[in-house]
């Protein structure tokens, strides 16, 4: 037996060395993203789209949301990562330390994908200067004007659509069916924005739905995973435009009200009358929220133009939120999110979804 071998010291493999080398080069582009908006916009319209495209057809073939199986899994994971630590890789401290520097690697990965795929579509250039609008301050009158034509282009879908007696509408085909409405309709709307990555993918309804509602999250895109996960509990209204807003993620639009309107935009192509009801709602919800705020006067003159169906809509999605409102997984995803949006230049944090607004109304503003 050669002892020489059986003595040779543990070594770090190549393949870490190579990734902290990445992790580098990634440190050093992400400070370049945040210096340069033409940088980071270049990047994010050659480069990234490579990976984003990448890693959606990865796990796109995967009948369920994959980042979803990975986070139930991730107590089992850590276990035995700590059981295969302890008992094959601590018997001396070099041992321990590159095994841990192994473990490391898998935290770099996870930045290297972020900083490659997703970094630099916060630190473009904003989506109004991209279509030429003028985003301003806007005045109750504005909101009020917008939320005027809003609800004009609602009246007109009113009776396309399907209403159950709760007074809820019904999205009337199955998921798959919406994402392939979805895709035609972001193929026409890529025809239009050329800034938007123009491939097919599928969005992932997430099995553990009634759960996730109680964080008020309606839908989720993982970068390191490149799907778009929607919540399906939700009442359906919201559904097509959370996964119109997720697809914007996943096609390089990261800021939060970019990606709110980017789906408005994708959501309006469409040929269907439900996923245009869906983009016409949700941007319509927002501004009035804002006219509330701005102008109660203005505000209630505009809902007494509101359809009784919309009226009724509104009511169950109040009725159906009303057991989600108030709790402490809702608190925690709230700050924890306000946190991530935050360090990624968006000061607003998690009040920046609202922000479709400025958006929408600059969009209707000479019209």
């Amino acid at each position: 037996m050669n002892t020489q071998k059986m003595h040779k010291k543990p070594r770090l493999p190549l393949v870490c060395k190579l990734i902290f080398v990445l992790t580098a080069i990634s440190v050093l582009l992400y400070v370049g993203f945040r210096f340069s908006a033409d940088f980071a916009d270049a990047f994010n319209r050659t480069v990234s789209p490579v990976g984003r495209i990448v890693m959606a057809k990865l796990t796109g073939w995967i009948p369920f949301s994959f980042a979803e199986m990975l986070l139930i899994l991730a107590p089992v994971i850590l276990i035995t990562a700590i059981v295969i630590g302890v008992k094959y890789h601590c018997n001396t401290r070099r041992q321990m330390w590159i095994y841990l520097a192994g473990v490391f690697c898998v935290v770099c990965m996870v930045f290297n994908l972020f900083v490659w795929n997703m970094a630099p579509a916060y630190s473009a250039h904003s989506l109004d200067q991209k279509l030429n609008l003028e985003r301003k301050p806007v005045s109750a009158e504005e909101l009020a004007h917008t939320a005027d034509i809003l609800l004009e282009e609602l009246k007109k879908l009113e009776d396309d659509i399907l209403f159950m007696e709760t007074g809820s509408s019904r999205m009337p085909y199955s998921y798959t069916e919406m994402n392939t409405l979805l895709m035609q309709a972001y193929d026409k709307a890529c025809e239009k924005y050329d800034f938007i990555d123009n491939y097919h993918s599928k969005v992932k309804p997430v099995m553990l739905s009634e759960p996730m509602s109680y964080t008020h999250i309606t839908g989720i895109y993982t970068f390191f995973t490149g799907e778009a996960n929607i919540n399906v509990n939700f009442p359906d209204y919201t559904i097509p435009y959370t996964a119109a807003h997720e697809l914007a993620h996943q096609r390089g639009i990261a800021r939060e009200d970019e990606a709110n309107f980017v789906a408005f935009l994708v959501c309006m192509e469409s040929d269907d009358a439900y996923i245009r009801y869906s983009g016409f709602l949700n941007v319509y919800e927002y501004v009035v929220s804002s006219l509330y705020t701005a102008n109660k006067d203005l505000y209630k003159e505009n809902y007494q133009k509101l359809p009784k169906t919309i009226v009724a809509e509104r009511i169950a999605y109040s009725e159906f939120f009303e057991k989600y409102r108030e709790n402490i997984a809702a608190d925690v995803s709230e700050a924890t999110n306000n946190a991530y949006l935050q360090i990624q230049g968006e000061q607003q944090g998690t009040r920046s979804y609202g922000m479709v607004v400025d958006l929408a109304v600059a969009y209707y503003r000479d019209k």
